[in-house]
């Protein structure tokens, strides 16, 4: 059954292996940790979200997105976190190889993004990296509130942290994976200034 949860309660869901629906600075997330293969499947699984649809991670700062980043991949993640992050820019980048996560998809990729959300940055630096998704049915409307979250996944086993509605919308999704920028998902953040940051 879906349950409400403050922050104390949403740490100890997440450590303990479960989703937990988190706000954002754009809209509300299913988050697990994201070094925990069981629950990164758990979301696949309440969202009914097909697994070679990879999906992108919460991080706390940039050092923690280079540390699961290719090291090639450094000086770009750096200039775009200088001008973008915390917020609403989702970075795909390869992935170190030495990183064992279970995201679905590309095995040799990551999307990674800072939130500009306290909410969401507190349980990034006390539990680490989280696999994080929009939390709606695969192919529905994200959720802006706890109560959309509750609704949409009735029935099911998940928390939810309440931090207010959120009237975001989803992140722009840029791939830096070939030699330009490619707009993989229009969002806040257009291809222009990302490649205007990356110059």
């Amino acid at each position: 059954m879906v349950s409400l949860v403050d922050h104390d309660g949403a740490l100890a869901a997440l450590a303990g292996g479960e989703v937990v629906a988190v706000p954002t600075d754009t809209v509300y997330g299913l988050s697990a940790r994201a070094e925990d293969p069981t629950a990164c499947r758990r979301i696949f699984q309440l969202k009914g979200r097909p697994e070679a649809v990879a999906l992108p991670v919460l991080v706390a700062d940039v050092a923690t997105a280079a540390r699961l980043a290719a090291p090639g991949a450094a000086v770009a993640l750096e200039r775009l976190a200088a001008a973008f992050w915390p917020g609403p820019l989702t970075v795909v980048v390869g992935r170190a190889p030495d990183t064992e996560l279970e995201l679905g998809g590309d095995p040799f990729s990551i999307g990674l993004r800072c939130p500009g959300d306290e909410i969401a940055l507190a349980l990034c630096r006390e539990v680490g990296p989280l696999a994080t998704t929009s939390a709606n049915a695969h192919g529905a409307a994200p959720c802006h509130s706890a109560a959309e979250v509750a609704a949409s996944f009735a029935g099911q086993r998940l928390a939810v942290l309440d931090g207010g509605a959120r009237d975001g919308t989803p992140s722009s999704v840029v791939s830096l994976l070939g030699p330009e920028p490619v707009l993989l998902r229009a969002g806040p953040i257009g291809l222009a200034a990302v490649r205007e940051a990356l110059a």
